[in-house]
């Protein structure tokens, strides 16, 4: 379609990667997808761009309240990130679309939803609390798309997700991604999907080929120091380092910062004002280190990260896949360094485990600790027991979830109709009762 090639020609797109060079003949066809891709792969418009068409060819305006194509996303981050897309491609279309997500005011998202939309790129939450109330009918969806599927079940998204999906036609095309395979996503895409193809451009959970790995045993004490000495020594642009927790991630921040070290924290106590400005400083180099928990690990793409360092390793293997994902894109190299301290031994193992392969040592840095460096064979050592509280997901899943981080995804609401933006604040409204939706604590 015209408008569509012009506006992917306009971004300077001439060859399409292999997830969107098998998905996109089969989405056009109508036949419902189930694809397994890591983030940087071109998934977002291996969906998004047949979805434009097959909206343009049918030529329909939604009723009142009604949405025509809807997108789910596990993180803010990462609705808004679909969502610009689907307004880069269909720039030259003449859609109304919004994103949806905690946060923001209910007001501009109930107007948008009253006169009906195209596409609604949402996270689950604020969506079904929306739907619950009347404000939004799911009912005529023709495309409904589950992107990170299996970030939605580890944070804690499923009810909810079972909840929309209830609420939508049967006649409808269904597209399902996800990076990894697990039980829990197959079980859900056996239920969900019909008759569908399966695309696989990558095997699940394997790492990048041009990323550099690397494994600096430590002890814990001086993770700090090595970190300070890596990032003044080091050739290093852009990095992101990643943390298991949010206290951890602004205390490492305000550390880096005392050093001369520009750097500005993300997580999900942050507000949504407050994350935006941190990327957007990232991305223009006016700060050099942006501290993270896993939220960042998926869905966020800022072009030139040279590097990715694992401050603190995961305690869910797959989550390093995801982390170091945020290097070597678009067709770049990249490094990432993992700094591995005595208890974080069997974290490294799961993680060898899972990558089918074993990330070579560093041993060439003041801050070497030979002992830790020759037990990462044992199976004797034990891992940290991780934090209990506050990190039980919504839906009875209970339990830490990567990064020791409780369900996220909810934030910054984009506008409605062409392109734009709302401002945003954190949470999700919950009154129990009928009217206007309150917001309460921070998701």
């Amino acid at each position: 379609m015209a408008p569509i090639c012009q506006a992917v020609a306009a971004e300077g797109y001439e060859t399409a990667t292999p997830i969107q060079e098998q998905a996109i003949p089969v989405v056009l066809s109508g036949q419902d997808v189930l694809g397994l891709a890591q983030t940087g792969t071109g998934k977002t418009a291996a969906f998004s761009l047949p979805i434009l068409h097959r909206l343009a060819e049918a030529k329909k305006r939604p009723g009142p309240k009604k949405v025509r194509c809807l997108v789910l996303t596990p993180t803010r981050e990462l609705a808004v990130q679909v969502g610009a897309s689907f307004a880069t491609y269909g720039v030259h279309l003449r859609f109304k679309r919004t994103v949806i997500t905690g946060g923001v005011g209910f007001t501009p998202q109930m107007n948008a939803l009253a006169g009906g939309l195209d596409i609604v790129v949402a996270t689950p939450g604020r969506l079904l609390d929306l739907a619950q109330r009347g404000y939004a009918q799911l009912d005529e969806v023709e495309c409904f798309v589950l992107d990170e599927a299996d970030r939605m079940f580890d944070m804690g998204f499923i009810n909810d997700i079972k909840k929309i999906i209830a609420m939508l036609p049967k006649q409808r095309v269904n597209l399902l991604f996800s990076a990894t395979m697990p039980p829990a996503v197959a079980q859900l895409a056996e239920q969900t999907l019909k008759n569908h193809k399966r695309i696989e451009v990558t095997p699940a959970s394997s790492t990048v080929e041009r990323i550099e790995q690397k494994v600096m045993f430590v002890q814990k004490d001086k993770k700090k120091d090595l970190l300070v000495s890596v990032l003044k020594e080091q050739d290093i642009n852009r990095v992101i380092i990643f943390t298991r927790t949010k206290h951890g991630a602004n205390r490492l921040a305000e550390q880096l910062a005392k050093q001369g070290i520009p750097a500005e924290a993300i997580h999900g106590n942050k507000s949504q004002g407050a994350r935006q400005r941190a990327l957007s400083e990232f991305q223009s180099g006016k700060v050099r280190a942006l501290v993270a928990t896993d939220i960042a690990a998926r869905g966020i793409d800022v072009e030139g990260v040279s590097h990715v360092v694992n401050y603190e390793l995961p305690n869910e293997p797959e989550s390093y896949v995801h982390r170091i994902g945020r290097t070597a894109r678009a067709g770049a190299e990249g490094v990432a360094l993992s700094f591995c301290e005595m208890e974080e031994i069997p974290y490294l193992r799961a993680i060898e485990k899972v990558i089918r392969q074993a990330v070579p040592g560093d041993d060439a840095h003041a801050f070497h600790d030979a002992s830790i460096a020759s037990q990462r064979n044992s199976p004797h050592v034990k891992p940290p027991q991780l934090q209990r509280g506050g990190n039980k997901g919504r839906g009875g899943h209970g339990g830490q979830s990567a990064g020791g981080q409780k369900r996220q995804g909810q934030g910054q609401g984009q506008g409605h109709g062409h392109g734009q933006n709302r401002g945003s604040q954190q949470g999700r409204g919950r009154n129990g009762g009928q009217g206007r939706p309150r917001a309460t604590r921070a998701a």
